[in-house]
């Protein structure tokens, strides 16, 4: 089972050879093409088989914080990612990307930064759990109401999509846990490999289809989705401290709105628009695993510092 572990561990080192690979060699990752929608769908069929009912209760302990997270994360990043495309000299089709990125529910990949970083994990996974829930109403009304500017945005078949790859196979990775018995520590042990799997894949895709692309405006749009995951980190931090969150729910609620379900982001555009509007999605999701990536590193070496020094 080494295999797997490495798969769920390396995910910021893979997501990163995966998208450079596809640069330098992107024949070897167009026929993903036919099958990206359904990776994604595995990701949260995956993850719904190691989501705990009882961190789904903890929903119901903090109510008002959750809320307050929750619309935090659909309010910030989408006007951050309309501000992206609304500021920027991109093209309508990259700029539109940006918004996509932005209007996304929350990383479930940030479950495991903020447990490596110190933060509140339960929170978190709450965060994650309910924005997810949202998303085939929110995303496709947010994209709609913030892109239309830019394309038409077909909000129906968006949240169909939405649906067919998020929802409906978390609910049936969920059921499936019921079902497992003694099979379900297997389960969760692979589920997380897969679900890293396809996100790498889905990414490196998106490179490979861009690759022109990226060679030509590849730096301004790196640009951007280095600030715009910089300003939803710090806004996150900002947010938590006008809600008088402490320092673990504070750093947990910083890095939520920070990371970004780009994946799902990725799907969406290569689905409903193109590969071009997709390419900001994948920058996305290769820079803010690595940043969180790095910084739950350094938080955790600062935390075993800091705990040697004290008495």
């Amino acid at each position: 089972m080494i295999i797997f572990r490495l798969l769920a561990n390396g995910l910021a080192p893979l997501t990163l050879l995966g998208a450079v690979s596809a640069y330098f060699f992107p024949e070897l990752f167009l026929p993903i093409k036919h099958g990206f929608m359904w990776m994604f769908a595995a990701t949260m069929f995956a993850l719904g088989i190691v989501l705990k009912p009882a961190d789904l209760n903890e929903t119901l302990k903090r109510p008002k914080a959750i809320g307050l997270g929750v619309l935090t994360q659909f309010s910030i990043m989408p006007l951050l990612g309309f501000a992206a495309a609304w500021f920027s000299d991109l093209p309508p089709a990259l700029a539109l990307g940006f918004i996509i990125v932005g209007c996304a529910p929350g990383a479930m990949a940030s479950n495991v930064i903020v447990y490596l970083a110190g933060g509140a994990v339960a929170f978190s996974i709450a965060l994650t759990t309910v924005a997810t829930f949202l998303s085939p109403m929110l995303t496709p009304l947010l994209v709609k109401l913030l892109g239309n500017a830019y394309l038409e945005i077909p909000f129906w078949p968006m949240m169909l999509t939405i649906l067919q790859t998020v929802l409906f196979p978390l609910l049936l990775g969920m059921g499936l846990r019921r079902l497992l018995g003694n099979k379900l520590a297997l389960a969760k042990e692979i589920a997380p490999a897969v679900a890293s799997l396809a996100i790498i894949l889905i990414c490196s895709y998106a490179v490979a289809a861009n690759q022109a692309r990226i060679s030509t405006v590849g730096m301004d749009i790196f640009a951007l989705v280095v600030l715009v995951n910089l300003l939803g980190y710090l806004a996150g931090w900002q947010a938590a401290r006008l809600f008088r969150f402490d320092n673990r729910h504070q750093l947990t609620l910083a890095i939520e709105i920070g990371m970004q379900n780009a994946g799902l982001g990725v799907v969406l555009a290569m689905k409903h628009f193109s590969a071009e509007t997709a390419l900001p999605g994948a920058l996305f999701a290769v820079w803010c695993i690595l940043t969180s990536a790095g910084a739950s590193a350094w938080l955790r070496r600062h935390h075993e510092h800091q705990t040697r020094l004290d008495p």
